[in-house]
């Protein structure tokens, strides 16, 4: 079926308010390609000013607390995110599983929480490179995928990205077959916890996508946009990822 393709950027812990200008240029590709969804998820301190520089544009979080309050000393609740305007929040993203040791249960919390205060839940999932070399990734993967899903999530507030941690901005990327190979995996899983509806969850490929690769990746069955890091940081980047993906539509 034909999903609408989302394209979505993470800045991770990169920018400030005069970075807020890149986005000047996204939104201008986002108004010019209305078939496809943009989002963009900066640091949690450029929300606020980025929705009030850019409305038309959707703004993401980079991570949400389980919890809607309480005493978590420097976290941030999805509630207060969306207080900011965020429209969006991605969680279990690689880089905060190794480094902040999330779990599955963490990730699936968060992702509740999300879905209580009407953020879309971007999920992420991937394998390393040693668990891809020991041929465990789809293993690996779609075990995180029961882990992290909530029971009874639908494609009004759930995503997936599936992102190799090994391609993660080292600009390797894994073959077109191994990508069809994981999606379809992924959509597999999904089936059998949520059912049809697993059908219009869109499942994002995340790692070293750019303008060169971007259109090929996003012809391959079951890759239904890309959670794009390093280039999201530039418009002249990150605008012919979005073009690629309107040119699919």
């Amino acid at each position: 079926m034909a999903r609408r393709k989302l394209i979505a950027g993470n800045w991770k812990m990169n920018g400030h308010l005069d970075h807020l200008r890149e986005l000047h240029g996204i939104d201008k590709a986002a108004k010019a390609h209305p078939q496809v969804d943009v989002a963009i998820c900066p640091p949690a301190t450029l929300i606020a000013p980025a929705v009030a520089r850019v409305p038309g544009l959707a703004i993401g979080a980079q991570d949400c607390h389980g919890a809607d309050k309480g005493a978590h000393t420097g976290c941030l609740s999805a509630a207060m995110l969306k207080e900011a305007g965020a429209h969006h929040v991605i969680v279990g993203h690689s880089e905060r599983r190794a480094d902040q040791g999330e779990t599955d249960a963490d990730v699936r919390g968060k992702a509740e929480a999300a879905h209580r205060h009407g953020l879309t839940a971007i999920v992420c999932v991937g394998e390393t490179e040693v668990e891809r070399d020991a041929g465990d990734a789809e293993v690996v993967v779609t075990s995180q995928v029961a882990g992290s899903v909530p029971s009874g999530a639908t494609a009004d507030w759930l995503v997936i990205a599936y992102e190799p941690v090994w391609a993660i901005g080292t600009g390797r990327v894994p073959t077109l077959e191994d990508v069809a190979a994981m999606h379809a995996a992924i959509r597999a899983k999904l089936t059998e916890m949520i059912g049809d509806e697993a059908e219009n969850v869109r499942i994002l490929y995340g790692g070293s996508m750019n303008g060169d690769n971007a259109a090929d990746l996003l012809a391959v069955d079951n890759v239904d946009g890309g959670l794009v890091g390093g280039a999201s940081l530039s418009a002249d980047k990150f605008i012919p990822i979005v073009e690629a993906g309107a040119a699919l539509a």
